[in-house]
């Protein structure tokens, strides 16, 4: 079992992931600045694109938004969510960390409407915009945590 970080602080490149039935959106984060920004978003099986980000970013940690129901429980996609998190674990042999990612989508959402209305954003969001910037989202708590 590979080394945990002792901080965020510490990582110099994370990735984060927003786990789907169909889509995984990805994002970028570094620890000394705490900030992340999204990446991309893949299929859910895309191996060989999670391979070449992988080799081109060199994280040093994988911080993976666990889905949850509101009042905290498991849900039908955390088993999938958690089986992902040991894939990419006994794949890359780097430290994967769980965040609670109940309301990220909402707060994606919020950011990609709020760009859009400010102009930040001149076009259409498409529909896996949403899954990358919620692994923003996610990588962003996890940099704030620690």
């Amino acid at each position: 079992m590979p080394a945990t970080p002792e901080s965020a602080q510490t990582v110099a490149v994370a990735l984060g992931f927003d786990f789907g039935s169909r889509r995984i959106g990805v994002a970028i984060g570094n620890g000394i600045t705490g900030n992340a920004r999204s990446l991309t978003v893949l299929a859910t099986d895309d191996w060989p694109a999670l391979d070449e980000l992988i080799e081109q970013w060199r994280p040093q940690a994988l911080v993976v938004g666990l889905p949850l129901d509101a009042d905290g429980s498991d849900q039908a996609i955390t088993r999938r969510a958690r089986g992902f998190m040991d894939a990419l674990e006994q794949r890359f042999g780097l430290p994967v960390t769980a965040v609670d990612e109940r309301y990220t989508t909402i707060e994606a959402d919020e950011r990609l409407r709020a760009a859009r209305a400010g102009g930040r954003r001149s076009r259409r969001v498409a529909r896996g915009d949403a899954d990358a910037v919620a692994a923003q989202v996610i990588l962003e708590n996890w940099l704030e945590q620690t």
